[in-house]
């Protein structure tokens, strides 16, 4: 049976924080202009496909403020979560496969499969 583990519930709540500040800003870029600075549309079809952008208004100060803002929080976050204290109790040959793990466990209800405790180590069932 695959191993489960009881990540702390800081790392699961900065997991979980990572994913939502990665979902804001991936939903504000599609919504933003194509370009950060105004610039003219475009056509150019001597490439192996075609490849055509209108004008951009460019971003206010704003939108930009606020990219930077989810950026910085996305990267708080993802230190954080690598460096946290709990991947020094997981064997190094299973970090992927706890990482890979943390990084679905908001899909998983708590008591199935994933613990919610603070024990911070892995075990099997």
């Amino acid at each position: 049976m695959a191993t489960t583990y009881d990540f702390p519930s800081d790392l699961r709540a900065g997991q979980e924080e990572l994913h939502q500040v990665r979902a804001e800003l991936s939903a504000l870029l599609r919504r933003l202009p194509w370009s950060v600075e105004p610039l003219d549309g475009f056509s150019d079809d001597s490439g192996w496909r075609k490849i055509e952008r209108p004008a951009s208004p460019g971003w206010t100060a704003d939108e930009q403020a606020e990219v930077e803002k989810l950026r910085r929080r996305e990267h708080e976050l993802a230190v954080f979560v690598s460096g946290h204290r709990f991947w020094s109790e997981v064997a190094v040959a299973d970090r992927v496969e706890a990482r890979t793990r943390l990084k679905h466990a908001h899909e998983t209800p708590p008591g199935e499969g994933e613990g919610d405790t603070d024990a911070g180590r892995p075990h099997t069932p």
